[in-house]
């Protein structure tokens, strides 16, 4: 005898956020692989030019590991867009500085971040747009601000642009 699947009562949220986050993060890595960067290059690029920030508090920003992060910052500055200095306030601490040809890069990507953003809003009707924007937003500081603490910690896939 074969069981049935139980039905779902509630609408599958958990695949409808998976799928089109997984989707904007594919369109977003193509757009961005045009200039050269990453999504998480752009993110480190753009938080770095915001103020004096080290590599830890840059990782913290971009949810990133240690080890993601390290790989990021050697590709910055392989490619000339960033490096790293000692920090003017901590002799301990490295801060990443960009450069001039990595702050323009930054101002390039931005523009593509806000392009691809503004494509998949623009293909809701104008009256759902700020809808979704303002119920996404009261999850994410409300109801789902903060991950349930685990044994087993949940791997996270995601990719934080600001």
């Amino acid at each position: 005898m074969t069981a049935l699947a139980p039905a779902n009562a509630v609408t599958d949220l958990s695949y409808l956020l998976d799928h089109t986050s997984h989707v904007l993060k594919s369109r977003m890595t193509a757009a961005l692989g045009e200039i050269g960067l990453t999504p998480r290059m752009h993110c480190v690029l753009v938080h770095a030019l915001e103020e004096e920030r080290t590599q830890i508090q840059l990782a913290e920003i971009g949810d990133m590991d240690k080890t993601t992060m390290v790989v990021t910052v050697d590709a910055l500055e392989k490619a000339g867009l960033a490096e790293r200095r000692p920090s003017s306030t901590d002799r301990r601490a490295r801060i990443i500085a960009v450069s001039e040809k990595g702050a323009e890069t930054a101002r390039r990507g931005q523009e593509i971040v806000d392009r691809v953003h503004a494509e998949a809003l623009g293909s809701l009707p104008d009256g759902e747009r700020e809808v979704l924007v303002r119920a996404l937003r009261r999850l994410a500081e409300g109801h789902l601000s903060t991950p349930v603490e685990q044994a087993q910690p949940v791997r996270r896939k995601r990719e934080r642009n600001k």
